[in-house]
């Protein structure tokens, strides 16, 4: 037992060392007055990019083509879903592999066992574990929210009640065709979503109106609120608990391996690796916003909520720039510690990204109903898909 702990405790201490263990890489190229003002417009070039990328679906939501139910806006997606997979596998994936593997690390476990595929697999199913529970939380959520609503009217919710207070219900039966391509609140096995039809000011009528009286009016009042839910539901793309929990998680997984690229370009002294990253990564930056504000104008957060999530991705990567040139001068990108913990988090990253990328962003959309009976739409979604894939993929090459 002693032996075994005194094997892990060297384990331990051989990983998180922070001697160099030398750079394979040449350092001709070294020059850091240069790296420096390439930094710099890193900095500038790649914020700009997540900005903008970021902010066209949420502010391109208002104008026709950009609507978050219009075609160009899921061709968009498709575009923008491939980049995101491309990153998982291309990137991401073997990023951690090469610094798991790296002959700094102990030979015993490091070189003995894929870690870094094992450790994306095991956050893709964390990452599916988080998405099934953020899903639940929002269900539940949601119906408390319904039922705090019927009790600030005063009702019960049995159609008994709601008729004897002169506030008739009002069943809209959505049909295939109005849910086609997304996934409503409360919608059952059979296709169809009940909305009963009360609104806050309904009561004030009952309060103000003796008992039956008006009765027809409120009816009609409420009929007519039903229906506009309705309506505005369809117009606007549907509500989906999905969109709210899917952005979240996304945000976490862009942002995570974010941080990996902005400090491992800002440690960088040298010219030649600094250049072609900054043109790689700005497209990386604009793709990867493009998907991730599509998904949080899908859910339709407040405006302070959405402005903060989008803030928070376009400047995590600057910042890991900025960070990284700070600790430029006394940080090793080549000791055990440095590549052990980059490769844990680019496996994690790719990971996440796999699987949303596959399941929330790629699935939820080719699967659809009206992905399904568009050939049109199929072909050109297909064609997007691949093309953002293939382009990111290229960028390797660079970056």
């Amino acid at each position: 037992m002693l032996g075994v702990d005194f094997k892990f405790y060297q384990f331990v201490s051989e990983s998180m060392a922070t001697t160099d263990c030398g750079d394979t890489k040449s350092d001709d190229c070294r020059d850091e007055s240069d790296a420096l003002v390439l930094k710099v417009i890193a900095i500038a070039a790649i914020l700009t990019a997540g900005v903008i990328g970021v902010a066209t679906p949420l502010i391109g939501k208002k104008r026709s083509f950009l609507r978050t139910n219009g075609d160009v806006f899921v061709v968009a997606k498709a575009l923008a879903a491939g980049v995101i997979l491309a990153t998982g596998f291309v990137h991401m994936l073997p990023d951690g592999a090469s610094a798991l593997s790296d002959p700094c690390l102990p030979k015993n476990p490091w070189s003995k066992f894929p870690f870094s595929g094992f450790i994306a697999m095991i956050a893709s199913l964390i990452t599916l574990m988080f998405d099934f529970a953020g899903t639940q939380f929002y269900e539940r959520k949601q119906e408390q929210e319904n039922i705090r609503v019927i009790d600030e009217v005063g009702l019960d919710g049995s159609l008994e009640t709601i008729s004897g207070a002169g506030i008739f219900p009002v069943t809209v039966t959505v049909t295939e065709k109005e849910t086609e391509g997304r996934k409503v609140i409360g919608e059952e096995e059979g296709g169809g979503m009940h909305i009963v039809g009360i609104h806050a000011h309904a009561a004030q009528h009952r309060h103000s109106h003796p008992h039956g009286q008006h009765a027809e009016g409120e009816a009609s009042h409420v009929h007519s609120h039903s229906h506009g839910f309705g309506e505005s539901d369809e117009e606007e793309g549907g509500v989906s608990v999905r969109h709210v929990v899917v952005s979240q998680i996304l945000e976490f997984g862009i942002v995570s391996h974010s941080v990996i690229i902005g400090l491992s370009l800002g440690v960088s002294q040298s010219p030649c690796t600094i250049r072609p990253l900054v043109a790689a990564l700005s497209c990386h930056q604009f793709f990867e916003g493009f998907a991730l504000g599509g998904c949080i104008s899908q859910a339709r957060f407040t405006t302070l909520s959405s402005t903060l999530m989008a803030c928070f991705f376009a400047i995590t990567t600057p910042a890991g720039i900025g960070v990284g040139t700070c600790l430029a001068s006394f940080y090793n990108p080549n000791s055990p510690r440095a590549l052990a913990v980059e490769g844990i988090l680019d496996s994690i990253s790719a990971g996440i990204l796999v699987y949303m990328a596959m399941v929330d962003l790629i699935a939820a959309d080719f699967l659809s109903k009206r992905m399904r009976c568009n050939f049109r739409l199929q072909l050109v979604s297909y064609f997007a898909l691949f093309l953002g894939a293939v382009l990111m993929s290229s960028l390797a090459i660079w970056a």
